[in-house]
């Protein structure tokens, strides 16, 4: 297994970040580092700065507008997207219901749904999680009861990341009582606009809005939305969730922070000296340095094993960049937070003491990054994948 970028992927980097800092629109990457969300239109275009470009789907196959990259190429277009920082792809569609409707679905469903998908014309929720059914997710009762050429969906969702804004939501409902629970589910694609959809927002504890309940009220819901085969969504629901944790060790991300904690502690006071000259908080970051660079040659081992084997096909270690992918972005906020100090209290809007603009929002991220250890499968559950399928307990 060769670790080493090739001159064509290191000059593929290159390519990447110079076509950010061309065409990343003034603004956005600030507002990024601030912890600040972008506006609907923003994150729009963006998209289709990149879709000109034909990157808005790096891991896609070419025949449905994707760029065909490798794994490697894949991992490095998403570093250079992270480390700068650019706005990410929202994942809802392009990482998550797209693979599954390119791999699963009709010819109509991926004539009808990928193209817009590859533009954001359509944005997509996720409905999994339920009152009752959240790691354990094959516990869902939400419902679908076939009448003729419909599905009528009854039932509840909730943790809705981004339904706010959401054109579709991608759910799996219950459509065989009787079978075992997780041989008796569906995926269906869901029209948020359709008679009997109610969506609630769940207020954060800093008053922001980002996550929401869904009630779905005999919802009427066309046969020809449904994906592949009926009662097969459990595999379905595993395919997605195996693709979306290869992305979730966000090294990008973490790197970037470690180097703007180490530019930031520089210029804090800490009785006289530098808050970087102090041994304890030295220790503390040469500590998750060290943890950031074994994560990022776990993401090595990882792609380089899909490149030459896998073909892209889910792998359960990724479970482990999953987990250590999420304590390192939690533990790295917890460092910033050391870092800034009471600052970390200015809100965004906050006109506060002038040079302070790098600690806006910082308390908000941190609380939200709490939620990584949880979505997408905890890290519990990430621990039983790997006991079960790598080390075969």
């Amino acid at each position: 297994m060769d670790l080493r970028f090739t001159g064509e992927e290191q000059a593929f980097r290159a390519e990447v970040r110079a076509f950010i800092r061309a065409h990343l629109p003034a603004g956005f990457s600030q507002k990024l580092k601030q912890g600040r969300k972008l506006t609907r239109d923003e994150q729009t275009e963006w998209t289709r700065i990149l879709h000109a470009k034909g990157w808005s789907a790096p891991h896609w196959p070419v025949e449905w507008g994707g760029t065909g990259w490798d794994p490697v190429k894949q991992m490095i277009f998403r570093d250079e997207i992270q480390q700068f920082p650019a706005p990410e792809l929202l994942s809802f569609g392009v990482s998550m219901v797209g693979p599954v409707i390119y791999t699963f679905g009709s010819e109509a469903q991926k004539k009808r749904f990928l193209p817009r998908i590859l533009t954001l014309e359509d944005w997509w929720c996720q409905g999994f999680s339920e009152p009752g059914a959240g790691s354990d997710l094959a516990a869902l009762k939400t419902r679908a009861t076939r009448e003729g050429e419909h599905y009528i969906l009854d039932g509840q969702k909730t943790w809705t990341t981004l339904a706010q804004h959401a054109d579709w939501i991608f759910v799996l409902a219950r459509t065989d009582p009787a079978a075992k629970k997780q041989q008796g589910i569906s995926f269906l694609l869901v029209d948020m606009k359709s008679l009997g959809v109610t969506l609630r927002p769940i207020e954060m504890i800093d008053g922001s809005h980002e996550i929401n309940e869904i009630f779905f009220d005999s919802v009427r819901v066309p046969v020809e939305n449904l994906v592949g085969e009926e009662n097969k969504g459990w595999d379905y629901a595993k395919f997605l969730l195996g693709n979306e944790r290869h992305g979730q060790a966000r090294i990008g991300l973490v790197k970037a922070r470690l180097r703007r904690i180490r530019e930031l502690a520089a210029g804090v006071p800490d009785g006289g000296r530098p808050l970087l000259e102090n041994h304890t908080f030295r220790r503390k970051l040469a500590a998750l340095e060290i943890q950031a660079k074994a994560l990022e040659m776990t993401l090595f081992r990882v792609v380089a094993d899909e490149r030459d084997h896998e073909k892209g096909k889910p792998n359960p270690a990724t479970s482990i960049l999953k987990i250590r992918g999420s304590e390192l972005q939690q533990a790295t906020t917890e460092l910033l937070m050391e870092v800034i100090g009471p600052a970390a209290c200015l809100h965004h809007d906050d006109a506060g003491p002038e040079g302070y603009d790098w600690a806006r929002g910082s308390m908000a991220s941190y609380f939200n990054l709490r939620k990584l250890s949880i979505y997408g499968g905890s890290n519990e559950i990430q621990r039983t994948i790997i006991a079960k399928q790598i080390l075969g307990l």
